[in-house]
């Protein structure tokens, strides 16, 4: 690889050193997203505490991954940093992505401590010097009262997905994590959305005046999304489907149902009528739901239909669109599920199902997001 490249590269302008710039340009990441562009100069210069307001998507990893790895020395035997993610899909990601942007730097070891994965094999993984742990909240927890780690030691927390964490019903799991963490230089707090939960653990865990950086009104939720809602009653619902994954040709994308019983519901249903299509549901355990994605990866079916708490942390290239069989309760989820498509700088779709007496749920989401739905034609 020609190093000039790298010298030259735009991530360098950001205070990203040159063994790091090789490792994105393998990677083929060459240009700063928005939510980059702002995180990056401060963490490099300044790394103190930081909340960050950016959808999922938008490059949040290399944003905090690759100030972290400058900051973090690979002679250490203690771990030094430490990244909470909400779901063991997202945690791994981290974890992967990480390791691939050091590719051509010192070795820093990074290892994934996540939920539904075997427990003994990651704690024999943590018995070599380990200087980042990516970690979801309950196994690291877990892992501390085995006393296969300590986080006493850690320098820099990375909270990532807060939102999503907190909804998941992680905040008292977050808390003892926050407070097992006591010597850390700085936290970095990434969310979607900044709901008071999200203020009320800012103020659990950083200074009085942490530096905020919200990504201009243009970037919080993805303007390369098109958002369209059509009109329909329930029972009609099977059929707008149907009609819509008959004209996608290769295009892949995403169904979300709110039950799971809908979901498995609406897979049987299509399967009948012949569509490619996996389900992804809460009740299944690790194993089956990376049967599922990995299948959908490898691009085994065409359409995944999932419900919200199986689909966090999925992050899969090139989906067309989404589909809402039902609205979500929160209206902080419709920006989580929009999210799946239209990654990586290209254009998606995301319609939403209602039935006539739910128009009003359209007005308040448009609202509250600052996004506009056209019907769908």
């Amino acid at each position: 690889m020609d190093s000039s490249l790298a010298m030259s590269s735009p991530f360098k302008e950001l205070g990203v050193p040159n063994d790091l710039n090789l490792g994105l340009e393998e990677l083929k990441i060459f240009k700063p997203t928005p939510v980059q562009k702002e995180v990056i100069p401060f963490l490099m210069e300044d790394g103190g505490d930081l909340v960050a307001q950016a959808q999922t998507g938008t490059g949040k990893t290399a944003a905090f991954g690759l100030p972290l790895l400058t900051k973090i020395s690979p002679e250490s035997k203690e771990i030094l940093g430490l990244v909470m993610a909400p779901t063991r899909e997202l945690a791994k990601q981290i974890g992967k992505q990480l390791f691939r942007f050091t590719k051509h730097s010192e070795t820093i070891f990074v290892e994934v401590v996540c939920g539904g994965e075997n427990i003994d094999r990651q704690a024999a993984a943590l018995s070599r010097p380990t200087q980042i742990v990516v970690a979801t909240p309950g196994r690291l927890l877990d892992m501390i009262e085995r006393k296969a780690l300590s986080i006493e030691s850690v320098q820099y927390l990375i909270l990532d997905e807060a939102d999503e964490m907190l909804t998941m019903g992680f905040k008292e799991d977050l808390t003892k994590i926050i407070g097992m963490t006591k010597n850390r230089k700085s936290t970095w707090l990434f969310s979607a959305t900044f709901q008071e939960e999200i203020q009320r653990l800012v103020k659990i865990c950083m200074s009085e005046q942490p530096r905020f950086i919200k990504i201009d009104e243009e970037h919080v939720v993805n303007r390369n999304i098109q958002h369209r809602y059509a009109i329909c009653d329930h029972a009609e619902k099977v059929e707008f489907i149907a009609q819509y994954l008959k004209y996608q040709n290769e295009e892949r994308g995403l169904i979300f149902c709110s039950l799971k019983g809908n979901a498995v519901r609406l897979g049987h249903e299509l399967t009948d009528l012949g569509f490619s299509v996996g389900v992804l549901q809460g009740d299944m355990i690790p194993k089956e739901r990376d049967k599922v994605l990995r299948s959908f990866r490898k691009k085994r079916f065409q359409f995944l239909i999932a419900t919200d708490v199986a689909a966090r942390g999925i992050d899969i290239e090139s989906l067309a669109f989404v589909i809402h069989h039902q609205l979500p309760d929160q209206i902080e989820f419709y920006t989580h599920r929009s999210g799946r498509t239209a990654r990586a700088g290209k254009k998606g779709i995301s319609i939403v199902l209602i039935e006539p007496k739910e128009r009003w749920r359209i007005k308040k989401i448009e609202k509250e997001l600052d996004i506009h739905f056209d019907t769908y034609r």
